[in-house]
């Protein structure tokens, strides 16, 4: 479907929000620009994404489903409607926070509670309360918040200044007290199942949470400089270095050991993670695996292909 729209090119990305429900029932969806730039910042001018007269974006017209334990939540990005169904103690239920759901921009769950970023910045936490359903604690906190991460039982916010707020289990994440002066200049968050790691302005890396999941980096922390990704599995956390290098931590079984395939891990590009093992593709094009074999860590069987 393709639609033209007239505006000042001195709009605002929000702008759209008025233009959208007039060619689109759902409401107002997350824009990309023929580059691959989302327009993510309703705040933001369109002059600064570069957008210029004659330009074509693409609507993406359905996130995914994020999904709790036992229950699913449907959603549109910028719409004033999340889909709920399952388990009602487990996230299932909304109706509680319905009419607080106003241009929802990112979801994200733990294992049985749900979080929505509005166009404001604002949060709203439904689900069960010891896994960040309820964030009353901090709700004057969650302000300008522009990403959200979560473990199993805990979620972690950062806000536009570059701090960040955790709510939930404490021994999945959720207290971040002890390290808290330290989180300043944050500028991505990854989780595995209990712990989670930021990425720091100056490429510093912070955690916290259990320390079997990678909480704490202590062992590696000299080694994490220039970090510019971080993967997880559930357990073990694996940080790209900007020259290409990798520093694993975590539980070693999952991950956190990558000893018997560190001098091949010289030129990684990217990371990606199943629940229990790691595979990195280098320069080249090929691939290094490690972590537990029965979640692809051991790859022999394909090393030729």
């Amino acid at each position: 479907r393709k639609e033209e729209f007239s505006i000042p090119q001195s709009s605002k990305v929000g702008d759209f929000h008025l233009l959208a429900p007039k060619s689109c029932p759902v409401g107002f969806l997350r824009l990309v620009t023929a580059e691959g730039l989302q327009l993510v910042d309703p705040a933001e001018s369109l002059v600064a994404y570069g957008v210029q007269d004659g330009d074509h974006l693409t609507a993406i017209v359905l996130e995914a489903k994020p999904q709790a334990e036992e229950a699913f939540a449907l959603w549109c990005y910028g719409g004033d409607n999340i889909l709920t169904w399952g388990n009602p103690e487990f996230g299932g239920d909304n109706s509680q926070v319905q009419d607080q759901l106003r241009r929802v921009q990112q979801l994200q769950a733990t294992g049985r509670a749900f979080a929505a970023i509005l166009w404001d910045g604002q949060v709203v936490t439904w689900g069960r309360a010891a896994y960040g359903g309820d964030s009353s604690q901090v709700r004057n906190q969650l302000q300008a918040v522009r990403q959200l991460q979560a473990t199993e039982s805990a979620f972690a916010a950062i806000r536009a200044d570059g701090s960040a707020v955790t709510w939930g289990d404490p021994d999945a994440g959720g207290d971040s007290t002890e390290i808290q002066e330290k989180l300043n200049g944050v500028q991505q968050l990854q989780a595995t199942g209990r712990a989670f790691a930021a990425i720091l302005a100056d490429g510093d890396v912070v955690t916290w949470g259990s320390q079997s999941c990678g909480g704490d980096s202590s062992g590696v922390q000299l080694e994490l400089r220039t970090v510019q990704q971080i993967q997880a599995t559930g357990h073990a956390f694996a940080a790209i270095l900007a020259n290409g290098s990798v520093v694993t931590w975590g539980h070693p079984a999952y991950g956190g050991d990558s000893s018997k395939v560190r001098e091949k891990l010289g030129k990684v590009r990217q990371i990606q993670a199943t629940s229990g093992a790691f595979a990195a593709i280098l320069t080249d094009g090929s691939v290094v695996t490690w972590g537990d074999p029965n979640y692809g860590g051991d790859s022999s069987a394909v090393r030729h292909q």
